[in-house]
């Protein structure tokens, strides 16, 4: 047990939230050693499950009187490592802090507690003719705190745009205990855009204890086509061609042979077998949709589709969209442990880098699967390994971090939605000059002086050597401001 967390303050803790909402049995712990990044795993000092933002309060001014560091947690789905407990640190678990507050049809608003699940947002709209757009592929089991955090995005944010379109006002936990309001219930907040600051920081900057979100009256449409392909190369093609002939799909998503056989042995969606399959989403009033749909149709026709299949019904299109949603639980079954990239290029490049990551795989003797937002260029490689083959999980490591470096030379990024976190911290100093990483470092100083939100993420942590002197030991300055580490 750390000297920080003392008998004292663990008395404490109870205190605030309870006997029940405080955890520090080993065996307990283990849970919350990782999130859905397996491959880095770091034990918990201790995990609390609030209620309520005055005990998340508490709970801040404790630890940022006795400088503890905290990372919270939603449902711990994160694919970067985000949630990833730090060294000595303890966990604020949001998984019960999980009602819907309030919900104004008129105004197309609900608000929310952090750890409602994205997909129950939909649901408790859905009988007034609304749904909530943000959507990723694990929105049955993620929360709405995490998505703030890594501002997540889905299918169909090529059309609706990311978590930080669909936030109005948020009610945040700053990490001195102080509370404070982001936004507003309008569109157009005066001052600084601080939730714009906020979401996407990846609980650097505090804990989000509510959110009011935009919700949006559902399309009086909505088809979905699927179009089969001899090649990866020919249905990113078709993706290039439709944006081009200025249509918008609501979402357009790619899937290769390995994903779809994934999928199907897992969900049954009855995808015709090909080596790609294209997934575009139209909707809007229906005579725009069926025009739509036309064109997008002619447009995959001539690019190669071997096959172009219009989900019939509503029953149909749910099942398309369950195996797509389905895709990175079902590579368990490809492979006993992989690794769920996220980068983003220019959909013009889909083609060549494609071709490229596959080299890159063959040369390391891995496999990867792809399954990504081809709409907006997100990629999504699963880098496929079996960790009790000798130095195979270092060589799946390496290879995800450098199928970054292709993004950012293609143009891109090295993340679209899935957040820096501890796996890419390294890679920030590839996409962004000195220069850009002190002034983010500055305004994370600015909410948080002592670095007790989330440290060790995001940002690379450049490391110190040198002799140390005889007697007590005094930190340097890099160090004690949270900038390096010693070793």
């Amino acid at each position: 047990m750390s000297s920080l967390l003392t008998s004292a303050v663990i008395s404490e803790l109870r205190e605030i939230v309870g006997e029940k909402s405080l955890i520090t049995a080993p065996a307990q712990l283990q849970t919350y050693e990782c999130d859905g990044l397996t491959a880095f795993r770091t034990p918990p000092l201790a995990v609390l499950l609030p209620e309520s933002t005055e005990q998340v309060q508490k709970i801040l001014r404790l630890c940022h009187r006795e400088r503890i560091p905290f990372v919270a947690r939603g449902s711990g789905t994160g694919l970067s490592g985000g949630a990833l407990p730090s060294e000595g640190s303890v966990v604020i678990s949001l998984s019960r802090m999980n009602r819907i507050l309030n919900i104004d049809i008129p105004n197309q608003q609900i608000t929310v507690q952090p750890g409602v699940i994205n997909s129950n947002v939909t649901a408790a709209v859905a009988a007034q003719g609304y749904f909530y757009a943000p959507d990723p592929s694990s929105q049955t089991v993620c929360s709405i705190g995490g998505n703030i955090a890594e501002n997540a995005g889905g299918a169909h944010c090529l059309k609706y745009g990311f978590t930080v379109t669909h936030i109005l006002e948020m009610t945040v936990v700053l990490p001195n205990g102080d509370l404070v309001k982001m936004g507003g219930k309008t569109l157009d907040a005066p001052g600084y855009d601080l939730s714009g600051v906020f979401i996407g920081s990846e609980g650097t900057l505090g804990v989000a204890t509510e959110a009011t979100l935009r919700i949006m009256r559902r399309p009086e449409t909505i088809q979905v086509i699927l179009a089969a392909f001899d090649s990866i190369s020919a249905a990113a093609q078709s993706v290039s061609d439709v944006i081009a002939s200025r249509q918008l799909p609501a979402a357009m998503e790619i899937m290769d042979r390995l994903s779809i056989e994934a999928a199907e042995v897992s969900v049954h969606p009855n995808y015709p077998v090909c080596e790609a399959l294209l997934l575009i989403e139209l909707d809007g009033p229906e005579a725009e949709v069926n025009l739509q749909m036309d064109a997008v149709t002619d447009i995959c026709r001539k690019n190669g589709a071997s096959e172009t299949r219009l989900a019939v019904d509503e029953k149909a299109r749910l099942l398309v969209w369950k195996g797509r949603k389905a895709a990175f639980a079902a590579a368990g079954r490809l492979s006993p442990n992989y690794i769920v990239q996220d980068g983003v290029i220019p959909r013009t490049s889909l083609p060549v880098v494609l071709e490229k990551l596959n080299s890159m795989a063959a040369a390391e003797g891995l496999r990867v699967t792809n399954v990504f937002h081809a709409g907006d260029g997100n990629l999504h490689p699963i880098v496929l390994y079996n960790r009790d083959n000798l130095g195979e999980e270092e060589k799946a490591i390496d290879l995800s971090l450098r199928i970054l470096d292709v993004c950012v030379e293609a143009g891109g990024s090295i993340t679209g939605e899935h957040g820096v976190g501890r796996e890419k911290q390294c890679s920030m100093s590839y996409m962004f000059a000195d220069p850009d990483l002190e002034t983010m470092q500055k305004v994370r100083r600015a909410f948080d002086p002592l670095n007790l939100a989330n440290p060790e993420k995001i940002f690379p942590t450049p490391r110190l050597c040198g002799e140390r002197s005889r007697g007590a030991y005094v930190a340097h300055p890099l160090e004690a401001s949270g900038i390096a580490e010693i070793f």
